[in-house]
């Protein structure tokens, strides 16, 4: 063994938490919290809002006013699906005084402090219009795309009709959402 240590085993007997100790508890008719009748482990949902009174929001650093860098992006290539998401981050933008910006995983992000609304994010054929608590918007006119917890997006394409009334008001009323969620739970940093 020159020069190599050995992991000590564990003692036979002892209960670990691997595939062979679960099928032997199975036989046994027992189990650990946390694993069904076949050993296997489940997920256990926990709400977290419920242990803290409040609900949390997604919080990002340094959102300013006006973002270079987000006025950079919108103007870049490619000119059809940037122009598509400049018209809506510009009614993001137009929202409010209280809103503002930055880059957030590549793409123009909209905040109220430093909670995030919105954002555009630009795709090969078509362009984003994303909301982080969408799930919570009245959507009468079917236009959020998303199965997540909160978040949802429109999807626009170059040349398609899209109703620009129904998507101005998702954009007002994540804004006011949000204002909404942060004066019940405190202040923004």
């Amino acid at each position: 063994m020159g020069g190599m240590s050995r992991v000590p085993r564990r003692p036979s007997g002892s209960r670990g938490t691997g595939r062979r100790n679960r099928l032997a508890r199975r036989s046994r008719g027992t189990t650990f919290a946390g694993e069904d009748m076949r050993g296997r482990l489940r997920r256990i949902p926990l709400d977290i809002r419920g242990l803290t009174g409040r609900e949390e929001r997604f919080r990002l650093s340094g959102a300013v006013k006006r973002d270079p860098e987000v006025d950079a992006w919108l103007s870049a290539e490619p000119a059809d699906l940037r122009s598509i998401a400049r018209t809506w981050f510009e009614r993001m933008r137009a929202c409010a005084d209280d809103v503002r910006e930055l880059m957030h995983d590549g793409q123009p992000t909209a905040c109220v402090g430093d909670a995030a609304f919105a954002y555009v994010a630009t795709f090969s054929a078509h362009v984003n219009v994303g909301f982080f608590h969408g799930a919570a918007l009245a959507d009468p006119e079917g236009l959020l795309q998303g199965t997540g917890k909160a978040m949802r997006h429109a999807r626009l394409r170059p040349g398609q009709a899209i109703d620009d009334a129904a998507l101005d008001a998702l954009v007002r009323a994540a804004h006011a959402d949000l204002r909404r969620r942060i004066e019940e739970g405190g202040r923004p940093r």
